[in-house]
C-alpha cells in the first residue's frame, strides 16, 4: 500500500482513468463459466444532445451493470444508439435547411448519415465523460460491441422479424383511416399519440328538418367536418327528440341529407344532446360508421388540407376552412349560440401537429386478439418498482386497433417486399441479408403466381419501434450467434424510462410473444423524470433546463452520477435537480477524499489475534450498512446504499469511530498493546475498502483513483462485492449510544469554553460504553 499525497480529489483524473480502462478492456465481454446477465440498453436518439434525465438514467443503468460485475455476473452492457425514424429526419432537415419530400432519396439518406455521425460521437463522448462501463465503444457485429440500429447488420435482423411474422400470416396490408400527423407526414400507431388540454369553441347550429319549418340544434367542435356528416344521434332516454326519430336532417353550409336515429353514444348534457358522426373527428367516430356501416367520406389531405368534399373551401387549411364556415354560417344565422371549453387534443408525439384521420393503405401487425395472452405472460417479468406495471397493464387493456407498422419516410429499415404489377401478388424474400427494395430489383426474378417479371419494390420503411423492439433479440445474438442466443434469451433486465412504457417495452413484449411465446427479459427496471428544483419539467422556453455536459466540465460526472442516487430513488420518483443540488454533493466526495488521505497514514496491517471491542463495533456496523446496501442494489434502488453509505462514513466512521481510535492509532504514549494499535489500523484499513467497494458502483472514478493509489493497480472494479454478514448483531444497540455520548461531552466541553482537547471532569462513562473505556477516555481526555 502506499500513501496518498493528492491532497484532493479533481474531476481531470476522471478522462484518464477511463482511458486507463479502455485500453485494458476491463470491461469487455468475453464468454466463459460466469452466468450472463444481459442489460437491453435504451439506444438514445443519435438526433440531438443529452438532457438531465439521460445522464441520470444511464448513470443508473451503469450503476445496475456494476454492481452485477462485483456479485460475479459476466455481464453483457452493450451501447447502442437509435438512429433510425422520425426524429433523425427532422433534425436533418432542420440541420440543413431542406425539406425531405423535396430532396431525392438517395442525397437526403446520406444528409442523415452526415448529420448522424456529428450527434453519435456527441453522445458517445458524453457517456464516456459518465463513466459508462459498456463492453466496447467499437462499432461491431460481435456480442457487447457499439450497435447502431441503420447498421445492415441491425436492420437485416429487423427485416428477418418481419418476414416470419409475415409468413405467420399476422402481417395484412389493409386500407383504413390511420392517424396522421400533417407536419411529419406519416401514420402514427394509437402509442405514438399524445394529448394535450386546448381551448375551443363549440359551435350550436341549426339542421332543418326536411319537409317542415322545424330545425333542431346540433353542436359540434368540428364544423370542418359537416360536408362529411353521416348521421346525427339523441340518446334514447332523451324525450326531448324522441319526436323526430328517423326524420331527415339537412346538414347546413353542404346540404346533404342524414337521418336522426337513437344510440347511447349521444350524451343528453353535452351541448343540445345532439351528436353528428362525421368522418372522422375522434376513434368514436371511426368505430360508429363501422357499427352503423356508414361510407365515409375524407375532408381531408395528407398535407393537412381540404379536399374536393369541402367543396368551396377546398385546399384550405384545417383552421381557415373552419374560420371561413363559421363566417358563412352566422351570415346565414345558423349559428345560435358558442361557447368555449377544454378538450383532449390528440397530437403527434414529435410535432406537437393535431392528427387527423386520413385513410391510407398501410401495413399491420397484429396484436389485438393476442391481448389476454401478452396481460398473462407478463406475470413472468419482475417490474421495478412494482407499481410500474401497471402502466404497461393499462395501456395493453387500451388496445383497439392492429399495429399500424408502415411509414411513409426515408430514414428507417426498409420494408423487404415486392408486388407484382402485373397481378398485384406481394413478393416476400427469405430472411437473411438487408434488402433495399426502393433501389433493389427483388431478388426472386418472377412472380411466383402469374411469371411476369414485371415487378416493383416496396418504397416505405417501418415504424421506428419494429427496429427499437428487438433490441434484446439483438444483444443477445439472435440470428448472429446462435449458441449464444439460445443460452442466453430471455436478457436479463430491460431498464427504460415510464414515458415510453406503452411503445418500447409493450412492443418488445408483443414481439418476443408472437415469435417464441416467451417474454423478452426477465426483469424491467422503470426510472422516472427529472425536473428543476421546485419539481417542474425543465423546458427552454422556461429558462430551467441544466445541461449535463456543462455540469460534467465544470464539476465532473462523478457529481452527477452521486447527485443522481442520492438525491431520490429514480424509480419510484422525479428527480429534482439544479447545479447547487449537484455541486453540494461534492462535499461527500471531498470528505471520502480525507478520510482516506488519514487511514492511508498508517500502514496496513494484518487482521490480530482478536480485536479491541471498538474495532468490533464498528465492523458490525459497517456490516449492517453493507445489508441495507446490498438490499437497495438488489432493488436497483441505488438511493438506498448512496444514502446509507454516505451517512455511515461522514457521521459514524468519521464522525465518530475514527476519533476514538486516533489515540490508539498513533499510540504516541504508548498506552496500548501492539496488538491495540494494530486492531485499529488493520480495521480503519478494512473498513476503507469495504467502503470504496460498496461505493464503487455509484462513484466509480472516485473510488478507482483512491483504489490504486493506496492498495492495488488492479482496478477496484475486479473486486468482489463485500459481504454483509453481521457477526455481532448486539453491538448494532449501541451505535447510538455511542454518537450520543460523545455529542454529549461535546457540547458539554464547548459550553464549558474548553477545547475539544483538553481535560473534562465530572462525566461518567455509561455502563453499557465501560468496554469502549479506554479509548473514550483517551478521546475525551476524560478524568
Amino acid at each position: 500500500m502506499s500513501k496518498l499525497k493528492i491532497k484532493q480529489w479533481d474531476k481531470k483524473f476522471e478522462k484518464e482513468i477511463f482511458e486507463k480502462w479502455e485500453k485494458n478492456k476491463i470491461y469487455s465481454f468475453k464468454e466463459n463459466n460466469r452466468k450472463v446477465f444481459s442489460i437491453d440498453t435504451p439506444p438514445p436518439y443519435a438526433s440531438g444532445g443529452w438532457h438531465m434525465g439521460h445522464a441520470a438514467s444511464y448513470g443508473q443503468i451503469d450503476m445496475i451493470a456494476r454492481y452485477k460485475r462485483m456479485k460475479g455476473f459476466n455481464v453483457l452492457f452493450p451501447m447502442g444508439l437509435d438512429r433510425n425514424g422520425l426524429p433523425v429526419e427532422v433534425q436533418t432537415a432542420k440541420h440543413f435547411n431542406i425539406n425531405m419530400r423535396e430532396t431525392p432519396r438517395e442525397e437526403f439518406l446520406n444528409k442523415v448519415k452526415e448529420f448522424l455521425e456529428i450527434y453519435s460521437d456527441r453522445i458517445i463522448n458524453v457517456a464516456k465523460s459518465l463513466g459508462l462501463s459498456c463492453n466496447s465503444w467499437k462499432r461491431g457485429n460481435k456480442i457487447g460491441d457499439l450497435y447502431e440500429t441503420d447498421s445492415s447488420e441491425y436492420r437485416r435482423i429487423t427485416q428477418a422479424v418481419f418476414i416470419e411474422l409475415f409468413k405467420k400470416g399476422l402481417i395484412k396490408e389493409d386500407s383504413k383511416p390511420n392517424n396522421w400527423c400533417s407536419g411529419c407526414g406519416t401514420t402514427l400507431a394509437n402509442a405514438e399519440i399524445e394529448y394535450k388540454k386546448e381551448k375551443t369553441k363549440l359551435y350550436h347550429l341549426k339542421f332543418k328538418i326536411k319537409n317542415s319549418k322545424e330545425h333542431v340544434i346540433v353542436a359540434t367542435t368540428r364544423p370542418e367536418l359537416l360536408c362529411t356528416t353521416a348521421v346525427v344521434l339523441f340518446n334514447p332516454k332523451d324525450e326531448r327528440y324522441k319526436k323526430y326519430e328517423g326524420k331527415t336532417l339537412i346538414v347546413p353550409e353542404f346540404n346533404q341529407e342524414v337521418k336522426l336515429i337513437a344510440h347511447p353514444y349521444a350524451d343528453m348534457n353535452f351541448g343540445s344532446g345532439l351528436v353528428m358522426i362525421s368522418s372522422f373527428g375522434d376513434y368514436s367516430d371511426i368505430r360508429l360508421f363501422r357499427e352503423l356501416k356508414l361510407k365515409p367520406k375524407y375532408a381531408i389531405d395528407i398535407n393537412g388540407k381540404m379536399t374536393s368534399a369541402c367543396k368551396n373551401y377546398e385546399g384550405l387549411t384545417i383552421k381557415k376552412a373552419r374560420e371561413k364556415i363559421i363566417e358563412s354560417l352566422k351570415n346565414k344565422k345558423i349559428v345560435v349560440k358558442e361557447e368555449s371549453l377544454i378538450h383532449n387534443q390528440p397530437v403527434c408525439w414529435r410535432c406537437e401537429t393535431p392528427i387527423e384521420f386520413v385513410n391510407m393503405s398501410e401495413l399491420y401487425l397484429e396484436q389485438v386478439k393476442f391481448k389476454k395472452e401478452i396481460l398473462k405472460i407478463i406475470n413472468k417479468i419482475k417490474f421495478y418498482p412494482k407499481q410500474s406495471k401497471q402502466l404497461l397493464i393499462d395501456w395493453i387493456k387500451s388496445i383497439d386497433m392492429e399495429y399500424p407498422i408502415s411509414r411513409r419516410r426515408y430514414y428507417g429499415t426498409e420494408i423487404p417486399l415486392w408486388y407484382c404489377n402485373n397481378c398485384g401478388e406481394t413478393i416476400i424474400p427469405e430472411p437473411g441479408k438487408y434488402y433495399q427494395p426502393w433501389k433493389e430489383k427483388s431478388p426472386i426474378k418472377k412472380c411466383p403466381k402469374c411469371g411476369s417479371a414485371n415487378i416493383r419494390g416496396e418504397e416505405r420503411v417501418f415504424d421506428t419501434w419494429m427496429d427499437s423492439g428487438i433490441s434484446e433479440l439483438y444483444i443477445t445474438g439472435y440470428l448472429r450467434h446462435k449458441d449464444f442466443f439460445k443460452k442466453n434469451f430471455p436478457a436479463s433486465i430491460r431498464p427504460q424510462g415510464k414515458d415510453i412504457v406503452r411503445t418500447w417495452a409493450y412492443y418488445t413484449i408483443h414481439r418476443a410473444y408472437l415469435l417464441f411465446k416467451q417474454i423478452p427479459w426477465y426483469e424491467c427496471w422503470i426510472h422516472q423524470h427529472v425536473v428543476d428544483d421546485k419539481g417542474k419539467k425543465m423546458s427552454k422556453s422556461k429558462g430551467n433546463v441544466v445541461n449535463p455536459i456543462y455540469m460534467v466540465e465544470k464539476y465532473g460526472g462523478e457529481a452527477l452520477r452521486l447527485w443522481s442516487a442520492l438525491e431520490g430513488s429514480l424509480h419510484k420518483t422525479d428527480l429534482r435537480c439544479s447545479e447547487e443540488r449537484i455541486k453540494g454533493n461534492m462535499k461527500f466526495i471531498n470528505k471520502l477524499w480525507n478520510v482516506a488521505r488519514f487511514i492511508s497514514l498508517f500502514n496496513e496491517k494484518k487482521k490480530p489475534k482478536k480485536l479491541v471491542k471498538t474495532d468490533e463495533w464498528i465492523i458490525n456496523e459497517l456490516k449492517n450498512i453493507l445489508k441495507k446496501s446490498i438490499e437497495g442494489y438488489e432493488k436497483y434502488d441505488f438511493h438506498i446504499p448512496a444514502k446509507e453509505i454516505r451517512n455511515f462514513v461522514w457521521n459514524i466512521f468519521a464522525g465518530n469511530y475514527l476519533e476514538m481510535i486516533k489515540p490508539r492509532a498513533y499510540n504516541k504514549e504508548n498506552k496500548f498493546s501492539e496488538n491495540e494499535q494494530n486492531s485499529a489500523i488493520y480495521t480503519m484499513h478494512f473498513c476503507l475498502k469495504e467502503i470504496l467497494k460498496a461505493l464503487s458502483p455509484i462513484i466509480p472514478f472516485v473510488t478507482e483513483k483512491l483504489w490504486q493509489e493506496i492498495y492495488s493497480k488492479k482496478s477496484i472494479h475486479l473486486e468482489k462485492f463485500p459481504e454483509s454478514k453481521v457477526e455481532n448483531k448486539n453491538m448494532l444497540k449501541l451505535t447510538e449510544k455511542i454518537i450520543e455520548f460523545n455529542s454529549f461531552v461535546w457540547k458539554s466541553k464547548k459550553e464549558k469554553g474548553i477545547s475539544l482537547r483538553e481535560r473534562i471532569e465530572g462525566i461518567e462513562i455509561p455502563k453499557e460504553l465501560k468496554i469502549f473505556e479506554k479509548d473514550l477516555k483517551l478521546m475525551h481526555n476524560l478524568s
